[in-house]
């Protein structure tokens, strides 16, 4: 018995597309082949999105799934699977998209509630699966509903609470949902309206204001704040003005307040009775006129110079019979100064702030606009330095100027002058700097700065020319002699500058493996002459100068280079003692050579032979080697002698005869350097 699976399909009936509460059937088609005519069960299994959903067992080839009441739920991917015997085979997935969603049911806690209370609400979907959105609905009569929404991730109801606001009667509510699908959102109808009738705990409050909403000053108002309570637990009745609250009572229906009207009293008043969450308002608006008008003070001077006299009126327009008092403002309170409507006083520094006067009639105080009074000392003279502390100027560097005034009522103005002409104007309180970027050799101009504030008086100082300093410029150091000196011998330094303010410190330095001060000084020149009495080995180095002034800025010289080199005496000493070396070394031979010669041993050669030797072996080897003149070192020449006696064995052999020491005989040598001296020294 074989078999084979030639297709497994799935269908849907009627149609993929399903509105929400129809019939849908998902149909599963098994085409097989057999060997022959025998019975086949075969297992179908249905999937959506996955999951199993349907199972069954047929011999026919057919499965179907049947839905009597399609939901959202129920859109999907449907997949068949059929398994027989050893063999599975799936078909293609099919789309299933149910429209449209169930109408929703909504349900209130509450028919009846209190203004003030909360009405409690239940949605549920029925039948279709989360997530889901609920939006509910407050609806009243001539308003516009009010909307509450809730996302239920994975719930198909959701619960909602709406608080009854003063005014609410008769209430309607309703809600609808919305799903998300791949196509977009679905909205499903809006469901059963639900009634909810309102009760007043209390009437709205009534504001009266006795003896009229529209008084003068001056005259004393007496407000009150009424209602009609069912019960009167936990009822509070508030006054308030401007989100002031002026008064209030608990437990309690009437509220009294009352107060001596004034121009800021007039405005707009609200009595608020609360009761739980309920509440009711009710304004009132007053009007306060009038009785007269704020007074005036007048200075008979604004500023004046410390010592002057200074009046002071306070005045009302239209209105004679007032008490005046004359204060002066203080942070930490006013301080008056008289009970009258004039005040004369002669005036100082300590005199400067602000004053104010006040005018009472039938109680009512008023108070005017302050007016600020500014008592002025003079300048003191004012001095006028540089900065730097010192009375000069670098050449092409800045200036800065400090013009500078102890005393004197701020604000002060200064001005800075560069012969004639007005520089810069500071406005400070003591001091104001100027920079002068622009100085030059021949710049001759003074400087001068005059101070002055809002006294009469004004000071001006004339500052003198300050002395200018040069920098230094192009620093050189020489030497005599220059480059090689005799060991012993004396050399002269000579540090020198182009151009440069006197006094000019000068430093030599050599340098070697480190840096040496040899030499500082300073004196009213433009050069310096340094001798160093004995020059040694150890003096060999590069030397160099620096030289500065009061311009603060070292210049630095190119360095020379000194070298130490033997005396003349010192070369003769040693080419003697070398020739003395030759001698004795000669005079050895010749010594050695005899006291052979009478053991009658060996042959030895004659004086003459000796001599043929010299001349012939020592004088061949002889070289003398004349060194090239140094410039500016003096009028000498410096030359080698070398000497050396290499003979061959052989050339002994025949001069002199064998000998026992003559195999492993040594030739030795010797340098000497000789100069020849200046005969000018």
């Amino acid at each position: 018995e074989v078999f084979t699976f030639n297709t497994v399909e799935i269908k849907v009936q009627p149609s993929v597309e399903v509105k929400n509460g129809a019939p849908v059937s998902i149909v599963c088609h098994a085409d097989i082949s057999k060997s022959t005519d025998f019975q086949l069960k075969l297992n179908f299994t249905i999937f959506k999105n996955g999951k199993v959903v349907f199972m069954t067992v047929s011999e026919t080839g057919d499965a179907q799934y049947e839905i009597s009441m399609a939901r959202s739920s129920d859109t999907g991917d449907y997949e068949c699977t059929v398994q027989g015997g050893r063999k599975t085979k799936s078909s293609n997935s099919v789309h299933v998209w149910v429209t449209g969603m169930t109408k929703p049911i909504l349900t209130s806690e509450k028919k009846e509630v209190l203004e003030g209370e909360v009405v409690k609400l239940h949605c549920e979907l029925p039948e279709e699966s989360p997530p889901l959105y609920f939006f509910f609905r407050k609806i009243k009569m001539n308003s516009t509903p009010k909307v509450k929404y809730v996302y239920e991730p994975y719930k198909n109801f959701s619960v909602v609470e709406f608080s009854v606001e003063e005014g609410d009667n008769i209430l309607q509510f309703d809600c609808f949902g919305k799903r998300i699908v791949e196509s977009g959102p679905e909205i499903s109808e809006h469901s059963n309206k639900t009634l909810v009738t309102v009760r007043e705990p209390f009437i709205k409050p009534t504001l009266n204001a006795k003896p009229s909403s529209n008084i003068t000053e001056g005259d004393r108002i007496q407000f009150e704040c009424s209602t009609v309570v069912a019960q009167m637990r936990d009822i509070e009745i508030i006054l308030q003005k401007n989100k002031t609250i002026l008064k209030s009572v608990q437990d309690d229906k009437l509220l009294k307040y009352s107060a001596v009207a004034t121009l800021q009293d007039s405005g707009e008043y609200l009595c608020k009775v609360e009761q739980g969450r309920a509440s009711k308002t009710t304004k009132l608006n007053v009007v306060v006129s009038e009785l007269f008008p704020k007074p005036i003070l007048a200075a008979s001077m604004s500023m004046l110079d410390e010592n002057k006299e200074l009046t002071l009126s306070c005045s009302i327009s239209g209105f004679q019979k007032a008490n005046f008092s004359i204060l002066r403002k203080k942070s930490d309170g006013d301080i008056r100064l008289k009970n009258s409507r004039n005040l004369t006083m002669r005036v100082n520094v300590n005199d400067t702030g602000s004053y104010i006067c006040k005018a009472e009639v039938k109680g009512i105080v008023k108070e005017s606009k302050p007016v600020r009074i500014n008592v002025y000392a003079p300048v003191s003279k004012p001095t006028l330095s540089v900065v730097s502390g010192l009375p000069e100027v670098v050449l092409g560097k800045p200036l800065q100027l400090i013009c500078r005034s102890v005393m004197g009522t701020p604000p002060i103005t200064f001005r800075f002058y560069k012969g004639t002409d007005v520089k810069k104007t500071v406005i400070n309180d003591t001091y104001a700097m100027f920079l002068d970027e622009d100085i030059g050799q021949n710049d001759k101009r003074g400087y001068k700065c005059d101070a002055r504030n809002n006294h009469s008086s004004v000071l001006i100082v004339v500052f003198f020319v300050p002395s200018t300093v040069v920098p230094i410029r192009n620093a050189s150091l020489g030497s005599i002699p220059y480059g090689e000196v005799e060991d012993g011998s004396e050399t002269a330094f000579l540090c020198s500058v182009k151009e440069g303010s006197w006094p000019i410190h000068f430093r030599i330095f050599r340098k070697t493996d480190r840096e040496v001060l040899l030499f500082e000084k300073s004196q009213n020149a433009d050069r310096v002459l340094w001798r160093k009495e004995a020059m040694n080995r150890q003096d060999t180095g590069t030397y160099y100068c620096v030289a500065s002034n009061r311009a603060n800025v070292d210049v630095k010289s190119h360095p020379i280079t000194i070298s130490v080199i033997l005396a003349a005496w010192q070369k003769g000493v040693i080419a003697a003692f070398v020739l003395i070396l030759i001698a004795g070394a000669v005079t050895l031979i010749l010594w050695w050579f005899l006291y052979k010669k009478k053991k009658g041993n060996e042959r030895f050669p004659s004086i003459s032979l000796v001599t043929n030797v010299l001349h012939s072996g020592l004088a061949k080897n002889l070289t003398s080697e004349k060194l090239p003149r140094q410039h500016n070192d003096g009028d000498y020449y410096s030359g080698r002698i070398f000497c050396s006696f290499s003979p061959t064995k052989k050339h002994l052999l025949d001069i002199f005869g064998a000998g026992p020491d003559l195999e492993s005989a040594e030739v030795e040598y010797t340098e000497v350097e000789v100069s020849t001296l200046d005969p000018h020294r």
